[in-house]
């Protein structure tokens, strides 16, 4: 899953993405609100966190713009104000959440879990069942038969961009996307390692390369 951080506190921002990161989500940052902007209308994020208090437009212009474009990206609003009013303007424009600083880590983590469960009802459940193997995208958590198979954040990251579209061709490009942030500059050859390790780990028959295509998870 890909996240968009738009937060003009440098170092509040980098702590976030540092957390989400080690929790096995693909985190990109912006610190001014017509990037946030400008980078949340392109696409390809699963929910945005964004701050309301921002150079260049506010969170809350950040966020009508968003949803008057018709973009339906899960929004978590982080501010320092407080108090039924800001709350419900936020909501008002479009947010699907709202989370007053200081606040827990552990609390935002699990209200971007929620937002993102909420986002995929009726199209991917929280338990994914592909022959043998089960993962449990809530608890970060495979079961290959009777035994729990344990796997690094970025191990399950890309387990899970394949188990979304079992039985399909996932690209090498499509799993980059959405398990390495947007700055990452390294070889690409870096999924062909963690499909590598997957193998080991779950069977090597159960993730197939597909020529000049990408990989597809077989049920076995």
């Amino acid at each position: 899953m890909r996240l968009l951080i738009v937060e003009d506190e440098k170092r509040l921002a980098v702590s976030l993405a540092g957390g989400l990161t080690a929790e096995g989500f693909a985190v990109d940052v912006v610190h001014d609100g017509l990037e946030g902007l400008h980078r949340a209308s392109e696409g390809g994020y699963d929910l945005v966190i964004l701050d309301i208090m921002l150079p260049g437009m506010n969170g809350y212009r950040v966020c009508s713009n968003l949803r008057a474009a018709g973009h339906e990206v899960p929004i978590l609003m982080l501010t320092a104000k407080d108090g039924e009013y800001d709350e419900a303007e936020g909501l008002d424009t479009g947010a699907d959440d709202y989370l007053t600083k200081p606040f827990s880590y552990v609390v935002l983590v699990a209200r971007v879990r929620a937002l993102l469960r909420r986002r995929g009802a009726g199209t991917a459940a929280p338990v994914l069942t592909v022959g043998s193997l089960r993962i449990d995208t809530a608890a970060r958590r495979v079961i290959r038969g009777e035994d729990e198979v344990a796997l690094t954040a970025k191990e399950f990251a890309v387990l899970e961009q394949l188990a979304l579209r079992a039985g399909q061709v996932v690209s090498k490009a499509e799993i980059l996307e959405h398990v390495w942030d947007f700055a990452y500059d390294g070889d690409p050859n870096i999924v062909e390692v963690y499909i590598s390790t997957l193998r080991r780990k779950l069977g090597a028959a159960t993730i197939r390369t597909v020529r000049g295509a990408g990989y597809r998870l077989e049920a076995k």
